[in-house]
């Protein structure tokens, strides 16, 4: 059975961006087809809680060659997605310049397939935050399901 997720989906305002791709990149070193966070939609450092947003298109570079026939939004996006959902989280709060690098991925399940013309939404919540190392808890959300979950543990670089 899929976890709870960690905020009520339906209180967050999709039409509502509170950061766009100019915000986000002002945080984030990541540019052009390598962009895989469109918003942020909810941020709240009370509950250690970001909510992003990715619209998966069709002309986007992986639809031709994954699947051919039957394009799905590849598992290793959707972690990418994720870990710059929690880069932007880190950098906000921090105030630092420096940028939040992949060091681990834990415990992560696809939980369903998510296809061009989806919105994804992804969920981060912060469970420790320091110098040294970040660690979010996240989830990715279609349709309001859960296809995604997974643990990404960051190092300020």
């Amino acid at each position: 059975m899929p976890p709870k997720l960690f905020i009520d989906i339906e209180k967050v305002d999709t039409g509502n961006l509170i950061a766009g791709p100019e915000e986000i990149r002002r945080h984030n070193p990541q540019r052009d087809e390598f962009e895989q966070l469109d918003g942020i939609l909810h941020f709240d450092t009370d509950q250690k809680i970001a909510v992003g947003v990715k619209a998966v298109k069709e002309d986007e570079f992986w639809v031709k060659g994954h699947i051919p026939g039957r394009p799905l939004f590849p598992g290793v996006l959707m972690c990418e997605s994720a870990a710059q959902l929690c880069s932007y989280y880190f950098n906000s709060v921090t105030e630092t310049d420096k940028f939040l690098g992949f060091g681990g991925l834990d415990n992560v399940k696809f939980r369903g397939q998510v296809k061009p013309g989806s919105t994804f939404i992804i969920i981060a919540k912060n469970t420790k935050l320091g110098t040294r190392r970040a660690v979010f808890d996240c989830q990715g959300v279609v349709n309001r399901q859960l296809v995604f979950q997974g643990t990404v543990t960051g190092m300020p670089m």
